[in-house]
């Protein structure tokens, strides 16, 4: 092989390796941006040293080696200083505790055992004899109120967002009866229906419910949501469903009028249209791209927990029940792919639901802070919907609107985060 030869080689090897070189520096380069790893402190460490190490989370295991550092080596000597071994780990830690109970079992008590048997055989029956004197209280999640959310239970009828129908009956009626003849569906059209009852013992109306009676009954049905107005269709099927629930327990029911009602479902309405408000935030990665896992991390940071949709991430309400403060939501394909580590994301949409939540909150704020923090450690950039950059001067406006937008639902008496105001911004 001539000198012209070799060296055409050695510059065809240099070549390719810058070729693989450079391959291989875009394929990281544009690789999505990956959440940390488990740091390696926090793997436990095995006590033999000959044991492999096992990168992430363990599942639970009956596995004794794999106990805290300070008790690993005792528990597998005493393992193996069993008569006959199986080597299955599972049988080993069963028999152990065969033998364990056997002795316990065939033990006989002292007198301090006795005393603690008779003392706890004495509260025992302290305890069953209250139970008897004290009645069982039933909780909401006992009451059996068909076709009902846990989040309406709670709720209760309303003039200024209701259409109310009263029925009188002419003598009271159990809870069991009441609930047997209430209709199926607790909607009319899209619009919720409300059915409560005048407990006969604390003058209360509530949800019916079962050992209890009721003298009189009221049922509602909402004005308005974001779905539109109450109609005069709709209005007829509450009607219609309400007689016949009042032809099942003997009631007579009293309606408003249809059309006074239907023109207050409509102004209602204008007033829930022009006064609704629903902000988004849009955070663009700048140079890379980020993985599922990565936007997840970091929002997990900032008091994001995963939603009840893939690609969707809130912040909890501080009570349970209550809608969330913030959304954050991406690509769902990317957080159900096979290879989420693979997906590459390239905005993420951070969102407020202004009516649904409440004022003392400052979610605007919240929001505000959670979009610059995001984009600081992701190196992202934070736009309005039409891709323009946020000023100041912007956030500034917007919140000085969202005070007047407050201010407007107080004096309606729909303040942002009342009940009220989450079933006609629903």
């Amino acid at each position: 092989m001539s000198n012209l030869q070799i060296g055409l080689a050695i510059a065809g090897g240099v070549v390719l390796a810058a070729v693989v070189a450079h391959s291989t520096w875009t394929s990281r380069k544009n690789k999505p941006r990956q959440a940390d790893p488990v740091a390696q402190d926090e793997i436990v460490e095995s006590a033999d040293p000959t044991q492999a190490r096992f990168d992430g989370p363990q599942e639970p295991t009956f596995d004794p080696l794999q106990t805290s550092p300070g008790s690993s080596s005792q528990v597998s000597s005493s393992i193996h200083q069993q008569t006959s071994l199986s080597h299955d780990p599972v049988n080993d830690m069963a028999l152990a505790m065969m033998q364990e109970a056997t002795k316990h079992a065939q033990r006989e008590p002292n007198a301090a055992d006795l005393e603690r048997i008779a003392a706890e055989k004495a509260k025992a029956a302290e305890r069953a004899a209250e139970a008897k004197r004290t009645p069982p209280v039933e909780s909401e999640q006992d009451i059996a109120t068909p076709d009902l959310i846990p989040s309406e239970k709670r709720l209760s009828l309303d003039a200024l967002i209701d259409v109310i129908a009263a029925i009188e009956i002419d003598h009271p009626i159990s809870g069991e009866a009441t609930l047997a003849a209430m209709p199926t569906s607790r909607r009319v059209g899209n619009k919720l229906l409300i059915l409560e009852g005048l407990h006969t013992e604390t003058g209360l109306w509530e949800p019916p419910r079962n050992s209890q009676r009721y003298s009189a009954f009221q049922a509602g049905v909402q004005l308005a949501n974001r779905m539109g107005p109450l109609n005069e269709i709709e209005f007829s099927e509450f009607v219609l469903k309400i007689q016949h629930f009042s032809d099942a327990i003997n009631g007579a029911p009293e309606f408003p009028d249809m059309l006074d009602e239907v023109a207050r479902a409509r102004e209602l309405d204008s007033f829930a249209s022009a006064h609704d408000a629903q902000l988004s935030f849009t955070i663009k990665a700048i140079k890379t791209a980020w993985s599922p896992g990565y936007v997840q991390q970091n929002a997990a940071r900032l008091g994001f927990v995963a939603g009840v949709i893939p690609g969707r991430m809130v912040v909890p309400a501080p009570a349970v029940g209550l809608p969330p403060i913030l959304g954050l939501t991406f690509d769902a394909q990317a957080a159900m792919s096979e290879d989420p580590a693979q997906s590459a994301i390239w905005e993420l949409t951070l969102s407020l639901d202004v009516p649904q939540v409440s004022r003392e909150e400052e979610p605007f704020a919240r929001m505000v802070r959670t979009a610059d923090e995001l984009a600081r450690v992701m190196d992202g950039a934070v736009t309005d919907d039409n891709g323009q950059a946020l000023s100041q001067a912007a956030i500034a406006s917007i919140s000085r609107d969202l005070q007047a937008l407050y201010d407007t639902l107080d004096a309606r008496d729909l303040a942002a985060g009342s009940v009220q105001a989450r079933r006609l911004f629903s």
